[in-house]
């Protein structure tokens, strides 16, 4: 049990929060550079920035009581889009963008729903993505459903910034508790309500009865809706229902309700949401503020996106001679100028070595005379040593010479070179403004150069010897404005070794999501190979059609004329030259409409570092406006500074490293290291065969949906809720290809590769499932592996009890069960094992509590498994299945205000 809980410890310590870069920071308890965005798509409406205004001065006082004092909201930026007038009070954003904010403000996509929620895929503790309001809810007073704009606002807070989950579950509303009784599925258990089933309503008047219970499972029938009391005592919990007026507090471990079956007590332990927030980063130097005063409102600061503006700084120096790195920018860079770069764009370009040089200044770009012009200054020779800070000073005069601000520009920065003084010009990239994203090709690029990526906000990439790695990463420097519209869309980057002679045939899938500004680029090594590429409808295109640039870099492409045809277009390459040469493939295209989005796929490692033998997790997220695709495969590869490649095949099934199942991101564990230094990350996400769908249900960690209270003796009912009908018409989703850069990320404290023992355990089982079957318990979980969640477990640890198993010794005093017969299949698999419960005497009503460990070759074992229960239930004759409770003759129902008769029998 030492080394069990040895790594339990190491896990919490090193998995870290994800790679957002939020820019908020916690000084003497209040939360200042909070960004909230709002979409370009939205229509300017000035009520639309005074309710935020509102939101978030409700929301600090609440806040600040609902943490006993400790934190507010003392400084907050309201990113207007470049589709609203300009007006003097908008200041220019630094490094604030629509894809980093905090808050984003954006319409659903098909119209299901304006349910806040948070984008929240980490473990317990870990931080989430963004919160999601659409502009309906900040305009329409949804008050008596939701509670109000600034208590909805701290629930939705306390899952992007602190990791906890909602303490209701709509999928499992009531359980049997230990006393044998049914209750809501909630916290604190001191909420109080009635338990009704609503009937339909003809002539305005409704019936209802109060619940029966199913006789099959004993609990509640399936429509069975829990409704509390308007008023109550009852100070918890914010994570439960904000919307009672007495909900001020989160639930304490004197209040938590271990019992009840929602995604706080799984993820988190059992933990309550308190004891999660004080142990977090923000509560372990933050003590209660002494001032009798609550603190003043939050100051706002209104940003306006501009116009994107860019500055490329490329490393001319000696040592980009060698590998073909010179080619193999220019071939990168001329891809991002003419593929990539969104269309109005002011672009910029400097060269440097141990000197810098300005080669354009900023120009718009609007046509291929633009282009043309700016790659024709792209370096030929290279020489020198290397200044990077000469490189970025001449990219902010660029900037600032062509009168627009360095705040909010942009600047990509690649290099190959060591430079021992690149710490020198830190401080003036902080005062610049810019974002600077950063791109390290070959090992020996100064290693410090993400560091100016991490205080800016810019991505971060490493490159090694095929121009692929390069393309994927400028492929991923588009806009951050939220127009997704408008961004470049990568469909393919492979690099093909060919033998001499001999021709290599592949297919890209264009999707109905797709098919403008569509380019086919080959690129090669020694001679032009012969191209063959053919749409879905049979017309070829030729070598002659692509088009090989003037600059000599070994490259040509093709733009498909107007829109190009959904289907499977395929191409043949024929290396017509006597010896092996390296050939890549790279297909890039942009959004269909303007009116329906992509879909798109992201990627990112769960943390920028990683000291051995911490382990990391892949996550993507493939999604077409706010949907998630699922049924797609999607491989993650990751490749080390020598060029060693791990493949890892992500999954979206709520085990392992994945959080939620069906949410769209796809993850894994990545424990494979390779030696220290800097590995990158690339994915591609495929849907094959027709099985790709998307998921119409709503996000789970968002403010409930309330459907009524109790007044008075009335039940007044909130407008019934959106109907979310699974149409498998809108769901499903065609054959698709996408591919996208996750950036990198840096290793130290590895070993040499070889052989090293096991330091991971399984992972721990989350998905645990019991129920009775006759006299025996069915138990079905998802196979953890050998080393977390790869290869296969060694052996499980099964647990039953009668009482409930609260901690881990409860657990180690259980009774064991014989699992000799269970053998552990390969990580992914679903498990499924009965067992009768011998030594324990069972009768109706019979409950008892289970939970599962796995052990690994090493003898290292997983965490507990969260805590299941089984009940034995004899069905009664249905004449039997009475109602629970007093019967109620008459009370009145209000409807919108609207009095009505509602019986209850």
């Amino acid at each position: 049990m030492v080394l069990c809980l040895n790594v339990i410890l190491f896990l919490t310590l090193h998995l870290l929060p994800g790679m957002k870069s939020s820019m908020v920071n916690l000084i003497n308890n209040g939360y200042d550079g909070i960004v909230i965005a709002i979409n370009p798509s939205v229509p300017e409406d000035e009520k639309l920035i005074e309710n935020i205004k509102e939101m978030v001065t409700e929301a600090s006082t609440y806040l600040f009581h609902a943490t006993k004092r400790r934190v507010y909201f003392r400084n907050v930026s309201i990113l207007i889009p470049m589709t609203w007038k300009s007006k003097s009070e908008y200041f220019i954003p630094k490094q604030e963008s629509y894809d980093q904010a905090d808050v984003i403000v954006a319409n659903p996509y098909l119209k299901y729903g304006d349910d806040p929620y948070t984008l929240q895929y980490g473990r317990c503790g870990e931080k989430g993505k963004y919160i999601h309001f659409t502009p309906n809810f900040l305009l329409t007073n949804n008050f008596h459903i939701y509670g109000s704009r600034g208590r909805v606002f701290v629930h939705e807070w306390a899952h992007l910034r602190w990791g906890i989950f909602d303490e209701y579950n709509v999928d499992q509303p009531f359980y049997i508790s230990r006393k044998n009784t049914i209750e809501a599925t909630r916290c604190s258990t001191h909420i109080t309500g009635i338990n009704v089933v609503f009937k339909k309503c003809p002539g305005g008047s409704c019936i209802t009865s109060l619940c029966r219970r199913d006789s099959q499972t004993g609990l509640y029938e399936a429509k069975c809706t829990f409704l509390p009391k308007k008023s109550q005592t009852a100070k918890e919990s914010i994570m439960f229902m904000p919307s009672l007026h007495s909900v001020t507090e989160f639930c304490t471990e004197k209040t938590h309700n271990t019992e009840a079956p929602n995604l706080q007590n799984k993820m988190c332990n059992g933990k309550s949401t308190w004891d999660v927030i004080m142990n977090s980063v923000d509560f372990q130097n933050t003590s209660p503020m002494t001032e009798m005063n609550p603190p003043t409102h939050p100051t706002f600061s209104l940003l306006k996106s501009k116009q994107r503006v860019v500055c490329l700084v490329l490393d001319k120096s000696g040592s980009m001679s060698a590998e073909d790195r010179l080619f193999r920018m220019n071939q990168a860079a001329e891809l991002y100028l003419i593929q990539v770069i969104e269309k109005g764009s002011l672009v910029g370009m400097v060269t440097f070595d141990s000197v810098a040089e300005i080669q354009n200044h900023l120009t718009r770009i609007t046509d291929d005379n633009v282009y043309q012009k700016i790659t024709a200054k792209l370096p030929q020779v290279a020489n020198g040593g290397t200044s990077i800070c000469r490189g970025l000073k001449a990219g902010f005069q660029a900037i600032i010479h062509s009168d627009q601000s360095t705040s909010g520009s942009e600047i990509i920065l690649l290099t190959d070179g060591e430079d021992n003084e690149i710490n020198s010009c830190f401080e003036d990239v902080k005062r610049s403004g810019a974002i600077i994203h950063t791109i390290a090709l070959g090992p020996s690029a100064a290693k410090e150069l993400e560091t100016l990526s991490n205080m800016t906000g810019g991505y971060r990439f490493f490159a090694n010897k095929d121009i692929t790695g390069l393309t994927n990463a400028f492929s991923r420097i588009s806009s951050r404005s939220g127009s997704i519209t408008q961004q470049a869309i990568q469909l393919e980057s492979k690099a093909l070794k060919i033998t001499g002679r001999k021709r290599v045939n592949g297919t890209v899938p264009v999707d109905s999501t797709v098919g403008n500004d569509t380019f086919f680029v080959v690129t090669w090594t020694i001679q032009k190979p012969e191209i063959v590429l053919q749409d879905p409808k049979g017309k070829t295109y030729k070598t002659s059609d692509f088009k090989e640039d003037k600059l000599n870099i070994r490259s040509a492409r093709l733009q498909i004329p107007g829109i190009a045809e959904t289907g499977t277009w395929t191409y043949s390459l024929l290396n017509n030259h006597a010896s092996s040469q390296m050939l890549t493939v790279t297909v890039t295209t942009r959004a269909r409409s303007p009116t329906t989005p992509p879909v798109i796929a992201t990627a990112h490692m769960s943390q920028h570092t990683a000291h051995y033998p911490s382990p990391m997790i892949v996550y993507a997220q493939v999604s077409q406006g706010f949907l998630p695709v699922l049924g797609i495969s999607v491989i993650a590869i990751i490749e080390t500074e020598d060029g060693h490649q791990v493949t890892l095949e992500l999954w979206d099934n709520g085990a392992g490293a994945d959080t939620v199942k069906n949410d769209g991101i796809y993850s894994r564990y990545f424990t494979d290291y390779y030696g220290n230094g800097r590995y990158s990350l690339k994915v591609h996400a495929q849907a094959r065969n027709n099985t790709a769908r998307l998921n119409l249900r709503q996000p789970q960690n968002k403010v409930l949906y309330v459907p009524g209270y109790v007044e008075n003796g009335k039940i007044i009912l909130n407008p019934p809720r959106p109907e979310v009908k699974d149409d498998l018409a809108k769901a499903k989703i065609e054959d698709f290809s996408r591919l996208t850069s996750g950036g990198s990320f840096t290793v130290s404290g590895a070993p040499p590769p070889g052989n090293h023992p096991s330091v991971f355990p399984p992972s721990k089982i989350t998905d645990l499932e019991a129920k009775f079957k006759e006299d025996y318990i069915q138990l079905s979980w998802t196979a953890p592996g050998n080393v977390l969640d790869k290869g296969k477990a060694n052996s499980y640890v099964i647990r039953i009890s009668k009482s409930f198993m609260d901690r881990q010794e409860d657990f180690d005093n259980a009774t064991l069960v014989n699992t000799s017969n269970l053998i552990p299949k390969e990580a992914g698999s679903k498990e499924n094992f009965e067992f009768k419960p011998e030594h324990f005497r069972v009768e109706n009503g019979t409950k008892f509590y289970i939970s599962v460990q796995a052990i690994n070759e090493a003898n290292l074992i997983s965490e507990v498994s969260h805590i299941v229960q089984a009940i034995k239930f004899i069905p009664l004759p249905e004449d039997s299945v009475h109602d629970l409770g007093t019967k109620i003759s008459e009370i009145t129902l209000a409807i919108l205000g609207l009095p009505m008769i509602f019986s209850v029998f």
